[in-house]
């Protein structure tokens, strides 16, 4: 799904666009509320989620704007605001649901997928490598059509090489992708996290399917039949 956030705090925006992204969602991040309306009037957004303080305009004034413009897809708002009267008047400018700050990720992804289930039935992402087969939603991976059991990490780990099968992806971006932006592991966290998913996936006769790009990183092997 395509997400537009709206947030001027940076560092709650790239933690937001973070948890969007691993829940496989594909997402545009603006800090104020001119470049909300910009985008949201060149692109399709299946959900928006503005803040209520933002530069330029607030998240009310640029759900007002849309909501006259003919914008029918989900809108929440996200403000430190928690008085009955201000959720009223976040509702009557046209928002489909209100977070208030602080609120826990899970909340937040609560909300974004209760927010697109009433719009569009979320379809289960099958991404096939040969006899490789990764289930985004359901988070289940088959070789040969039997389940391989990983642990989060090795799934987190799959999913991104999946999801960008045949680029090199460098070992921040992993890092980031399976830790966070504050992670604190070193290479040989991840070099060790490579090994015990290769034991699984690897055939004995075979390279590995998991590249190693000497100085860059990892990529997924796309032709690696066995």
């Amino acid at each position: 799904m395509k997400i537009l956030l709206a947030e001027d705090d940076a560092r709650l925006r790239k933690n937001i666009v973070h948890i969007l992204k691993r829940e496989y969602h594909h997402v545009t991040d603006v800090d104020n509320g001119q470049d909300a309306l910009d985008y949201t009037f060149s692109e399709k957004y299946d959900l928006l989620i503005l803040d209520w303080m933002m530069p330029q305009f607030n998240g009310l004034e640029v759900c007002q704007q849309l909501r006259q413009s003919g914008f029918n897809k989900s809108i929440l708002i996200l403000t430190a605001r928690d008085d009955t009267a201000d959720i009223i008047q976040g509702l009557d400018s046209g928002a489909d649901d209100y977070l208030v700050k602080p609120f826990k990720m899970e909340e937040l992804l609560a909300r974004v997928r209760a927010l697109l289930r009433r719009k569009d039935k979320v379809i289960e992402q099958v991404i096939q490598v040969n006899n490789l087969q990764l289930h985004v939603d359901s988070r289940v991976f088959l070789y040969k059509n039997t389940e391989i059991d990983l642990t989060k990490n090795e799934f987190l780990l799959l999913e991104y090489l999946f999801l960008n099968k045949g680029r090199i992806l460098t070992r921040e971006q992993i890092c980031i992708y399976i830790w966070g932006y504050d992670y604190d592991v070193s290479n040989n966290s991840l070099d060790a996290l490579v090994k015990l998913v290769r034991r699984k996936i690897d055939d004995s006769h075979s390279k590995s399917r998991i590249q190693n790009v000497r100085g860059i990183g990892y990529k997924l092997r796309e032709n690696n039949v066995s």
